[in-house]
């Protein structure tokens, strides 16, 4: 693994912050511009005011809102360096409880060519664009990565847990029917434990690949502009969450797509093409789509809405009788791969380009609004998914592959405010 260091964390001050449920919000990019408005309204120091400000320049906004909650008491910058053990415990749309447990650290960057750290998803240059102004103003990482690593023995979650266990959380709060809760681990033989049992294990992102290849824009700026550059600078390492993947509590879901806008799309002819590769079924709703699902043992497996229809459709062929041979083994055991090289490129005419612009495309991550926005007319076709597995994720990584956009969605997402950690 990177190098990971305990860090002095730049928190809010619990005295006179106001209560952490208001003031915590989710990473920028999962925040519509309607949540946005709430989140503002909901305080005056919520974090969303740093993370994705509504200001005509954000980037300034929140520069300048960061130096003056740190000079009025909102936030203080702690004396100690620590490591801040993370969980959050939610419940499923089953009814099933789960507790994702990790820690926040300091991680050193490397390139990925080093193939320390490992990317899954590719990335857009507008997103990196925007994170480097942040990056450049506020001089602080106001949200985290999420980076999973393979421990399956579980050795750092006991050491992690043995503290928890017997020490009260420094923040716990509920989001959106999430409790996060977050301690401070400032023992320095504990931290020191924790750092060996990861010492020799890579990290995958699981989330925030745009923040870390900003991170690694940013550290580059920093060193040329350095003359004593020694690397042990903070602008060296980056605030990650780092969870086991085989803790039972990580989760993750699909991300479905929505077609729209594709010139001369008629339903019972595109129907009429997916008979040629896969073996299709009629299905009578939502509830027969989900069982159709959930019952079928092919990754190759997807649920197709159109206006009046829904149909399930499974891959007849091995998907190398269908994709180019420049694509991986590894990627061709994602159905996404399929999805989007087969039906969405060959079958609907979607060009890869337009699909990284989102030109006919729109993702969402509840099946049910694949219905909803089909029957209004807003989209022309949806495909309802199946969630790609860990090991998936991992397989592609080690490969050096990349996942199509919107592959994966880690369920809850790492919650922005807990802790910054600063880059000077």
């Amino acid at each position: 693994m990177p190098e990971i260091r305990p860090f002095n964390g730049l928190r809010y001050n619990p005295e006179t912050a106001g209560d952490m449920s208001h003031i915590i919000c989710p990473p920028y990019d999962v925040i519509p511009p309607s949540m946005q408005q709430e989140l503002y309204g909901s305080s005056a120091c919520n974090a969303i005011r740093l993370e994705l400000p509504m200001e005509a320049d954000p980037y300034g906004a929140a520069a300048e809102r960061l130096a003056e909650w740190m000079k009025n008491g909102v936030l203080m910058q702690e004396t100690e360096p620590a490591l801040y053990p993370y969980s959050q415990t939610f419940t499923d749309q089953e009814g099933h409880t789960h507790t994702r447990s990790g820690l926040f650290a300091a991680m050193r960057l490397h390139e990925f060519a080093e193939r320390k750290v490992l990317p899954h998803e590719r990335t857009l240059s507008g997103p990196k664009a925007d994170r480097l102004n942040l990056f450049r103003t506020t001089k602080t990482n106001i949200s985290a990565i999420f980076g999973l690593y393979a421990d399956a023995q579980g050795q750092a979650d006991r050491l992690i847990a043995g503290f928890t266990s017997a020490n009260e959380p420094v923040i716990d709060a509920v989001f959106q029917g999430v409790r996060n809760r977050l301690w401070r681990l400032v023992d320095p033989e504990l931290a020191k434990a924790v750092q060996e049992v990861l010492a020799d294990k890579s990290v995958y992102i699981a989330d925030g690949h745009h923040r870390y290849e900003t991170g690694l824009n940013y550290r580059r700026e920093r060193e040329a502009a350095n003359p004593e550059h020694t690397g042990e600078e903070a602008y060296n390492f980056i605030l990650t969450y780092l969870n086991n993947i085989h803790d039972r509590g990580l989760v993750v879901f699909p991300i479905h797509r929505l077609i729209h806008s594709v010139e001369g799309f008629n339903a019972t002819e595109f129907r009429s093409r997916l008979e040629e590769h896969f073996e299709v079924t009629e299905l009578d709703g939502r509830a027969a789509l989900k069982a159709y699902l959930e019952t079928s043992g092919s990754s190759y497996t997807y649920g197709v809405v159109t206006d009046g229809s829904v149909f399930g459709i499974t891959l007849r062929e091995a998907p190398a009788d269908l994709l180019d041979s420049n694509i991986s083994p590894a990627l061709q055991q994602l159905g996404l791969v399929v999805l989007h090289e087969v039906v969405l490129t060959r079958l609907l005419g979607i060009s890869q380009e337009a699909m990284a612009l989102q030109t006919n495309i729109v993702y969402v991550k509840d099946d049910g609004e694949v219905f909803r926005i089909v029957a209004d007319g807003r989209a022309q076709v949806g495909f309802v998914v199946k969630p790609a597995t860990v090991g998936q994720v991992l397989d592609v990584s080690e490969s050096g592959g990349v996942m199509p956009q919107k592959s994966t969605f880690f369920y809850p997402k790492i919650m922005t405010g807990l802790v910054f950690k600063t880059l000077d």
